[in-house]
């Protein structure tokens, strides 16, 4: 804030002339307006398939657990039919790969898509929105009821209104640990007032920064806190489709209520009925061209549409196109040609080549692991039997949903023996389903057979139900 003046008096008294000016505009809450078309139809039964995804998924049952379960505490991830562990965090990798490479991909193509249709802050922004119109009513009858003095008929709407929200926020954050917890025992634990701490906190952090984001910050999340918006202009170029204003046939804008009447004075098909502006959720007038704001929803279409219809006009005033195809009049035909080029096939082999890497990689995956560990503590040592003796763990990680049992072997040196006490007869070990055991093994080699020094040995393991076979390298330690 500066404050101008000619002169201080001495009493500090304001002088007639001060000036005050305000260097930040405060922000003005945004009522969107509700609307229908092709394009909202679209955003609403993508709302309905991610949320039938997200709250659905964690009741599903694979065999005899959960059939998507990230269990943090067993160091085990659950993914239908896969069982994954912590070695395993090159899939997790290629799967975040896959995720940018595909945002890049539809962002060349049709810009913010992920935004405007499938992006968690959208959808539940849309959702809150839902709630709000169906318990205060309309645009008008929001701001109406916002402006009005406190009474017992605001206090009870907008007291009905967060109860709803809070409780939608906590039953998002009560599924959302459900991916970590086994949600059916999650649900028995808060039906019977028995969560842990931990569980507590974090359905309760996340319902209420669903609440938070959803219900009060909303355009503002998209504006400054999302980092997508600051490089989106990097993925996008003229034959990006974006929401556009045809500005050529939209100016001048005047109002109008017949065609003829737009014919005779000249007049652009925009009426400036600002319709465009209330139905954006974050707010901006999309004829002042593209904006980094803009989420590519498509909502400002719709309602022009529906404008364009009761005045008689062609249809298109706003829609997707690309700033080619609206600055040398293509038609969609001559449009859509455009989305096979360089930038398009280039995301498109990659992830193309990277998505048949992640699949063959994870079809010839074997069913189990194995990790070695030699025993720092003794290096080595010499029995009576004149017999001398290194010792290491095995870690065998089943990553089957049955009891498999598994053979130990070594080879490498000469006359060396593989013996554990876990092992029976045949050296066979058993882990059950989705475990992970640590086997103690000691290789034995007559002493004086090999000379002192580091000697490489392979271990050998073998699954005796498939006949699978993982090799696994180490030393073996002769002293001098």
């Amino acid at each position: 804030m500066i404050k101008t003046a000619d002169t201080k008096p001495a009493d500090n008294k304001p002088l007639p002339n001060e000036v005050v000016i305000s260097l930040y505009a405060t922000a003005e809450k945004i009522y969107p307006r509700s609307t229908f078309g092709f394009f909202t139809k679209w955003r609403w039964a993508m709302i309905w398939l991610t949320q039938i995804i997200f709250y659905g998924i964690p009741w599903l049952e694979w065999g005899q657990r959960q059939a998507l379960l990230f269990d943090l505490e067993a160091r085990r991830f659950y993914i239908f039919n896969l069982v994954l562990y912590p070695q395993d965090l090159i899939y997790l990798t290629g799967i975040l790969i896959i995720s940018a490479l595909s945002l890049f991909l539809f962002t060349a193509v049709a810009g913010r898509l992920w935004c405007g249709y499938t992006c968690p802050q959208t959808v539940y922004t849309e959702i809150f929105l839902w709630i709000e119109a169906k318990i205060e009513g309309d645009r008008a009858s929001r701001m109406k009821l916002d402006d009005a003095p406190i009474s017992a008929k605001k206090l009870f709407k907008k007291g009905s209104k967060h109860f709803v929200w809070i409780a939608f926020a906590l039953w998002t954050g009560f599924t959302f640990v459900g991916y970590f917890s086994p949600i059916r025992e999650l649900g028995s634990a808060v039906v019977n007032l028995g969560l842990g701490p931990w569980e507590t906190f974090w359905i309760c952090f996340y319902g209420f920064a669903t609440y938070g984001n959803a219900g009060f910050m909303r355009e503002q999340v998209c504006k400054y806190m999302c980092p997508y918006a600051r490089f989106q202009s990097a993925m996008f170029d003229d034959d990006t489709l974006i929401v556009t204003y045809d500005e050529k046939r939209g100016e001048p804008r005047g109002k109008a209520s017949l065609k003829a009447d737009m014919d005779k004075s000249k007049q652009g098909a925009c009426i400036d009925c600002s319709l465009c502006v209330q139905v954006c959720p974050t707010g901006i007038d999309i004829r002042k061209g593209l904006q980094y704001e803009c989420i590519g929803c498509g909502a400002c279409a719709d309602v022009c549409d529906t404008v364009m219809d009761k005045m008689g006009y062609e249809r298109g005033l706003v829609k997707y196109s690309t700033q080619h195809a609206m600055n040398q009049g293509w038609d969609r035909s001559q449009m859509l040609r455009r989305i096979l080029r360089p930038r398009v096939l280039i995301y498109t082999v990659i992830l193309a080549s990277i998505l048949i890497a992640f699949f063959t990689s994870l079809a010839l995956r074997s069913s189990f692991r194995v990790d070695v560990e030699r025993d720092r503590g003794v290096m080595a040592r010499l029995t009576e039997g004149g017999m001398l003796v290194n010792v290491y763990r095995l870690q065998i990680m089943n990553a089957t949903e049955t009891t498999q049992h598994y053979q130990l072997s070594a080879t490498g040196i000469n006359n060396l023996k593989v013996e554990s006490d876990v092992a029976d007869a045949n050296k066979t070990v058993t882990v059950n389903s989705a475990e992970s055991r640590w086997i103690p093994v000691r290789l034995q080699i007559p002493d004086g057979t090999m000379k002192a020094g580091s000697h490489h040995v392979i271990f050998e393991v073998r699954a005796v139900e498939s006949n699978e076979l993982v090799a696994e390298n180490s030393v073996f330690l002769v002293p001098r």
